[in-house]
């Protein structure tokens, strides 16, 4: 595959990703939007911001653009994960606006350089803090999708929805009443695999 061809191929896992994520969020309130749903507080809100940060972090700052609206981001918010969650001033439509500017701005990016462009991450170690736009595509198309991931259990224990897309469940053809039952069955495995039964 050609390198300009490989690049539209990245490019459009980052974007499938990305538009993921976005969909969680369609459908639901505030609360669940914003409630955090496994011990460590994982919300939905809060994934979408994080990944707004992140995208325009490195494909601003890294290559040498830096996304106004994200410079200093950590600096300005010293609190341990404060990316990851939405204070109540903070709208649905700011954080979901954000993202948007922020890969426009990365997309940007992408398009106007090559896969062996150079840039460099300030905070990775120095012996891999020299990168290329290959790597960062590579990393952020990874990092998305495993939030999109955390946002798919999110969403999940919210409210049932599962899959891709909203025309895709992606998950095997189960209907609702099949997976009650399905769930129900690995629970029965999992209780006599740990001799429980």
């Amino acid at each position: 595959m050609s390198a300009p061809g490989l690049k539209d191929v990245l490019h459009h896992y980052l974007r499938q990703g990305r538009e993921v994520v976005r969909w969680k969020l369609e459908g639901l309130g505030e609360y669940d939007v914003r409630r955090p749903m496994t011990p460590t507080g994982t919300n939905l809100l809060g994934l979408v911001k994080h990944l707004a940060i992140i995208d325009s972090e490195y494909f601003g700052l890294v290559f040498g653009r830096p996304f106004a609206e994200t410079v200093d981001w950590f600096a300005a918010h010293p609190e341990p994960d404060a990316d990851m969650w939405a204070t109540a001033e903070e709208s649905r439509a700011d954080v979901l606006d954000l993202y948007a500017r922020a890969a426009e701005h990365s997309d940007a990016t992408i398009d106007e350089l090559d896969l062996e462009s150079p840039g460099r991450v300030p905070h990775w170690p120095d012996e891999r803090a020299e990168v290329t736009l290959g790597q960062i595509l590579v990393h952020v198309a990874t990092e998305t999708h495993r939030h999109a991931g955390h946002a798919d259990i999110c969403r999940e224990l919210a409210d049932g929805a599962v899959g891709l897309r909203e025309d895709n469940p992606n998950m095997g053809g189960n209907e609702a009443a099949r997976l009650l039952g399905h769930r129900a069955r690995l629970e029965r495995e999992a209780r006599r695999a740990a001799g429980t039964v």
